[in-house]
């Protein structure tokens, strides 16, 4: 045979020769199990042969095998990449084969292929062997002497390069080892995020290892992306239908989404004498107890029942189940909750994410996506999303097009979105009386929807039904207490029919909400004044805003002070360095703050006012309220100002 014959490439003895779960190999060291990072079964013995497991050691005949069992190793390493994790058997090989003992050395005599750790040669002094990196192909006999292949495998693993970047040509085996090494090293120091990097280029450089799938699902696990570890659980058995360990970790992921019938079914599958431990079976069984007496409370209309129940199995481990979280939320929602409905709702993990097994699932009859979108419309429509709304419940109706409460839910989502368009536009262009007629259609749908309420007030306050404005305020506030418009527009409406108490108590709980907007701060000083007026107190010296006044004599400071209201009384020097910094931070605060009266006292100017007050040292800062001294600072900074003139003034 000539030489370029002998050099011809053969890629099934080289495929056959770079396997690494072959003990029997004369040229080879047996690796270390590195194992999958995680695994949710407690450690076993020796694992049978024909284990499925991809991560955990496998066990080997020790007779050699036949020929067709040889042939039959060779021919599946073509899949089965020999850098997946070892141990893995026929099961966790992402090829399918099951053989039971590894294929028998196929090269000749002499060859030396990369293995990890490479064996010495008889006596020769003790140096690494490689096959070169050359694009050449080595026949019979051809061996290069060179560095340690493992070595440069695993710096090549931390620097994100393959051990040769300029050869084209597939990765070692002892690089993927390194790499699936280093990354179950970042994760079991709970560096997820670089574990997944790792992970992802075990997977490129093996597309078709069950046991890569299983480890990056593990990563994403560790960084909460659920929905993406059950996908990659699913490729892992798509590839090895009896992998155990993937089977496992898809019945833990599907426990944390909620899914128990998934996750009963992967234990199953997962293959006789491989039950989950005492506490993960007795979590499914928690997690479906208060699962079906939240859709027993919900059927019964127990919205807080059904609230109990949905934090009970939450807290029994289904703690990412977007079916939970939305159940939780709808109960939130007929509560009255609605910034907590939408709380819970945003941590459930995104549906366009979830894996397909979990389309199947139903709740209350509904298919459980179709269920959560339709809670989400609810949602967004009781905050006045109601695009968002409209989007949800259309993407309800084509989960599931067949169920009746699923179509009478999205068609009144649809009504109110459009009734409450169409008020606006009445208003917009001055037609109050009719957009009070098309607010109040879409209550007919929506009769808890608290902004069609406050839209409606709005018409009848322009009306001039100010009595009608404060009831249907009312009811905006009894279903959403934070309500911020409906206060306001409750507050003006109480303005109009001259009841200053409850206009007083509603602008103050407005200033403090909104304590930069100066027109509710005018709004509380006329309602205060009028108030006052009411029950024949003296007004006339009450001033709305303005600047800070000079006081000069201690009688003008006296009577300063004595007036309703907050006084801010700032003792000051010209020659001051400190009072000249934070002067300018003084007149801003009487214009932020204009229900507050500020005043002004030159310690120089008006040495007697400084010595009744027992101001020695400057700035120095007296607040004062309704003619009571409540705080003396002295060099206090901007931040302890501005949070004191706040307090006292709101």
């Amino acid at each position: 045979m000539s030489r370029s014959d002998s050099a011809r490439f053969d890629p099934d003895r080289l495929d056959a020769a770079l396997r690494l779960d072959e003990p029997n190999k004369p040229d080879s060291k047996p690796l270390p199990d590195l194992g999958s990072p995680v695994s949710p079964l407690r450690p076993r013995g020796p694992a049978p042969a024909t284990s499925g497991s991809s991560g955990s050691s496998g066990s080997f005949s020790s007779k050699p095998p036949s020929s067709s069992s040889a042939a039959a190793a060779a021919s599946s390493g073509r899949r089965s990449h020999s850098g997946e994790l070892p141990g893995g058997g026929g099961g966790g090989g992402g090829g399918g084969s099951t053989a039971s003992s590894p294929a028998t050395n196929v090269l000749p005599a002499g060859n030396i292929c990369p293995s990890g750790k490479i064996a010495k040669m008889g006596a020769a002094a003790p140096r690494s062997d490689v096959l070169g990196s050359g694009t050449g192909h080595y026949g019979h006999g051809s061996i290069m002497w060179g560095g340690s292949a493992s070595a440069s495998a695993s710096a090549a693993a931390t620097s994100g390069d393959s051990p040769s970047s300029s050869s084209k040509r597939a990765p070692t085996a002892a690089t993927l080892q390194d790499v699936i090494k280093v990354g179950n090293e970042h994760y079991k120091k709970g560096n997820y995020a670089e574990a997944l990097r790792l992970y992802d280029r075990a997977v490129a450089m093996c597309p078709d290892s069950a046991s890569c799938r299983s480890n990056r699902a593990a990563a994403l696990v560790g960084l909460g992306r659920l929905c993406d570890a059950a996908k990659e659980c699913e490729e892992a058995l798509q590839l090895d239908p009896a992998n155990t360990r993937a089977h496992h970790r898809l019945a833990s992921v599907n426990l944390r989404l909620g899914l128990i019938a998934n996750a009963r079914r992967h234990i199953s599958l997962a293959g006789p004498g491989q039950q989950p431990n005492p506490s993960e079976w007795k979590k499914m069984q928690e997690v479906e107890r208060h699962l079906g007496r939240c859709e027993d409370s919900r059927k019964a209309g127990d919205w807080k029942s059904a609230l109990r129940e949905a934090d009970a199995a939450i807290a029994a481990g289904a703690d990412s189940s977007p079916l939970l979280l939305a159940s939780r939320a709808e109960a939130l929602l007929r509560l009255h909750k609605l910034e907590e409905a939408d709380s819970s709702l945003s941590k459930a993990p995104k549906l366009e994410n979830s894996s397909s097994s979990s389309s199947s699932s139903k709740f209350s009859g509904m298919l459980s996506n179709s269920y959560i979108y339709i809670v989400q419309a609810q949602v967004d429509m009781a905050l006045g999303r109601f695009e968002s709304a409209v989007t949800a419940a259309e993407k309800a109706r084509q989960v599931d097009p067949g169920n009746i409460e699923i179509s009478m839910a999205a068609n009144n989502v649809r009504l109110v979105a459009r009734a409450r368009a169409h008020g606006n536009e009445l208003f917009k262009s001055g037609n109050f009386a009719e957009a009070c007629i098309a607010y109040g259609e879409g209550l007919k749908y929506d009769s808890y929807n608290p902004v069609l309420y406050c839209n409606r007030a709005a018409c009848r306050f322009k009306l001039g039904q100010w009595e009608k404005s404060v009831e249907d305020c009312n009811e905006a506030l009894r279903i959403q207490p934070s309500y911020t418009k409906a206060l306001l527009r409750r507050a003006a409406s109480y303005t109009k029919l001259e009841r200053w108490v409850e206009s007083v108590r509603d602008y103050e709980v407005l200033r403090k909400e909104l304590p930069e907007d100066t027109e509710v701060a005018e709004a509380l000083f006329h309602a205060q004044v009028a108030l006052k007026t009411s029950r024949g107190e003296e007004v006339s010296n009450m001033k709305f805003g303005g600047e800070v006044e000079d006081v000069t004599s201690v009688e003008q400071f006296q009577a300063e002070i004595s007036f309703p209201g907050v006084s801010v009384v700032y003792f000051t020097a010209a020659s001051n360095q400190q009072c000249t910094q934070i002067s300018p931070f003084v007149d801003a605060l009487c214009k932020r703050y204009p229900s507050a009266n500020f005043l002004k006292v030159d310690i120089n100017q008006s040495p007697l006012v400084a010595r009744a007050e027992n101001v020695r040292i400057v700035p120095t800062f007296k607040i004062y309220k309704n003619g009571a001294r409540m705080k003396e600072m002295i060099c206090p900074n901007q931040q302890v100002l501005e949070y004191s003139v706040r307090h006292y003034s709101l």
